[in-house]
């Protein structure tokens, strides 16, 4: 297997999607978008400052947006008309883009992405499961983006710092269950519990890890991340 490589850490005057975009910082970075055609939607409380020029608005989803951080609601807005604006999460972290073409599909754990393209379908659903329910409270909510335009970008944040592994047919790596950030589709997530002996008259312990299988991308972040789930 691979060795995980690290996601670049500073971006300046990237262009994808009709959207520029700069990632800047070293313990809290911040993400700048130069909105134009392609609005770009987000969780209203990661917004940093942007143009007075440049509206927000809630954006209409599917059925109730039914989401909550650390008791707090949370819900979706999106920008309208042209300007810069700024994301930032109040955590030290790695911001990065992550650029899609029609069609593609990725799945990221739940409050780890800052923004995306209005070319972004977004869904979300709950994982249940021994090792998301004991690290994660009720269970673990996983964001899924699917590329309906032509192309689109969407901006992650992990904490401490982000590395990719594509994984494979048939690889696999387990990985602590906090400290995996987002994974293709393809790649299949299992839960795998390793129980330790600590002697003949001790109790013993056990380690817990999603274990994934490829083929697909994968991406881990270096602070384990367990959300206290007020969901």
């Amino acid at each position: 297997m691979a060795v995980p490589v690290l996601k670049p850490t500073n971006v300046q005057d990237e262009v994808f999607a009709g959207v520029t975009y700069h990632v800047q910082g070293e313990l809290v970075p911040v993400l700048v978008t130069e909105v134009a055609d392609n609005p770009v939607y987000f969780e209203h409380h990661i917004l940093l400052w942007k143009d007075p020029g440049l509206n927000i608005a809630v954006k209409p989803l599917p059925g109730a947006f039914k989401r909550a951080i650390h008791g707090m609601p949370v819900f979706m807005v999106e920008t309208q008309g042209r300007g810069r604006i700024g994301f930032s999460r109040d955590g030290a972290g790695h911001v990065f883009g992550l650029h899609f073409e029609a069609g593609e599909t990725l799945d990221v754990r739940e409050h780890q992405w800052l923004a995306a393209t209005a070319t972004l379908d977004y869904s979300f659903a709950r994982v249940s499961g021994f090792a998301n329910m004991m690290f994660s409270g009720t269970g673990l909510f996983i964001d899924t983006f699917t590329c309906s335009g032509r192309e689109g970008i969407l901006w992650l944040h992990g904490y401490g710092n982000v590395f990719e592994l594509t994984l494979q047919p048939g690889e696999q790596i387990d990985i602590e269950p906090g400290g995996w950030i987002y994974r293709d589709q393809s790649v299949r997530m299992d839960t795998n519990v390793q129980r330790l002996a600590t002697g003949l008259f001790a109790s013993a312990g056990q380690l817990v890890f999603n274990r994934f299988t490829g083929p697909g991308r994968i991406g881990l972040q270096s602070m384990y991340m367990h959300m206290p789930a007020a969901e």
